[in-house]
């Protein structure tokens, strides 16, 4: 399962983590055996086809487990990360500046609502996460500001955490901004993994634990070699996508990747 990676360049990486059946903690552990998770992380190749980049275990989350998570995908072929969507990981987002310095870090939008519905109210949820969706539905980051400026005015009375939240991560919220409506919705979520998990989960179901890690990894493997099998076309308006990325990032883009 070390195999060598292909593409050369990941165009996005799509990490998260997941604790169980606790749909506010994240979305992407497979299994449990022991103490321990197994993480799996999907990229889009600059084909614009997406690809399983790996298999990990760990008993904690950490700047250190994912710089060795980073450091395996650097070694086995991955030169390059355009952009790297994760879903709020302690310590993620300075491990992938560390091994990929010019990756851009994008948080999970969906995990970010996710986590400000947390101190919501269920009668005012739909509320908030309607004033939310105005924020990262807005046409440009300077826009989208304005729209948390006001978020903040009107809810901060009663959820002052909420505007600071958003405040405190807007460097890694705001990437997507940069690419047309029609791709963003591709770059700012973990959708991707956590589709991924729902087929992995419906494998595992039967099996509560694993006697140990190896057990976990050959029954995984299998299943996404099987889900990947089906994965035979491109990222919707992947050309225009990767015609932005080459405007934006220049040489980072091979030029026969545009052909």
């Amino acid at each position: 399962m070390n195999e060598t990676l292909n593409g050369a360049s990941s165009t996005f990486g799509s990490f998260g983590s997941y604790g169980g059946d606790d749909p506010g903690r994240g979305s992407w552990v497979t299994a449990f055996f022991a103490s321990s998770a197994i993480y799996v992380a999907i990229g889009v190749n600059l084909k614009g086809n997406k690809e399983v980049l790996g298999l990990w275990t760990g008993e904690a989350e950490g700047a250190k487990f994912w710089l060795q998570v980073l450091t395996d995908l650097k070694n086995r072929g991955v030169t390059d990360i355009f952009i790297a969507c994760v879903d709020g990981l302690t310590g993620f987002p300075k491990a992938i500046e560390t091994v990929f310095p010019e990756a851009q870090v994008q948080l999970c939008i969906v995990h970010q609502v996710r986590a400000s519905l947390n101190y919501v109210s269920w009668k005012q949820r739909k509320a908030v996460a309607a004033d939310l969706q105005l924020i990262y539905r807005a046409n440009t980051a300077e826009d989208a500001y304005f729209k948390l400026e006001a978020f903040a005015e009107k809810w901060d009375a009663a959820y002052p955490t909420i505007g600071q939240m958003w405040r405190r991560n807007w460097e890694h919220l705001t990437p997507f901004f940069a690419y047309p409506p029609d791709i963003r919705k591709v770059i700012y979520t973990t959708n991707a993994v956590e589709s991924l998990n729902m087929s992995l989960r419906k494998v595992i179901k039967t099996r509560g634990s694993f006697p140990n890690a190896e057990a976990a990894l050959k029954l995984l493997f299998l299943a996404l070699e099987h889900i990947a099998k089906k994965w035979t076309m491109p990222v919707q308006n992947w050309k225009a996508a990767l015609q932005r990325f080459a405007i934006l990032l220049g040489d980072r883009v091979p030029h026969d990747a545009l052909e």
